[in-house]
């Protein structure tokens, strides 16, 4: 059972966050981090640097945040802003502190962030993910390129 129902995490005073579609090879779970290439999706990694997206739940098809959009699918991804609340998808076996700088790994899950990789975002809670799947965590996206 998913700890959050939703990606986007608000606030709810601005518009909501820029939503970019384009076809992604692999199946993604929603809260995993993508980047675009040759205009399609591919899971983001620890190097990936630029314009980064949070995979939406599939509301077109009334799916909800546990169901992985299909390979080869169009795929909804919010543009990863500043001073807004996402979910990211932590994988099992990851402790995470609040506030602490998290980082990608090769599948696109958030991780804390290690010396020298790029850190996309600060966790907004504190979870220990011991529950044997893949969580939603609350994160923020941080502002411009910072390194661990």
């Amino acid at each position: 059972m998913a700890r959050y129902n939703k990606i986007y995490g608000g606030p709810v005073q601005e518009n909501m966050p820029q939503v970019h579609e384009a076809i992604c090879d692999t199946a993604v779970l929603p809260g995993t981090g993508v980047v675009r290439t040759s205009g399609k999706f591919v899971p983001a990694v620890a190097a990936s640097k630029g314009r980064i997206f949070i995979v939406q739940d599939n509301y077109l098809a009334l799916k909800d945040v546990d169901t992985a959009w299909p390979a080869g699918d169009r795929i909804v991804a919010m543009e990863l802003l500043d001073e807004q609340l996402f979910r990211g998808r932590v994988p099992t076996g990851t402790s995470i502190v609040q506030d602490a700088a998290l980082s990608f790994n090769a599948a696109g899950k958030l991780i804390p962030a290690t010396t020298g990789t790029h850190v996309v975002a600060f966790a907004n809670e504190t979870y220990n993910n011991t529950s044997g799947a893949d969580q939603l965590v609350s994160v923020r996206a941080a502002k411009g390129y910072t390194f661990a």
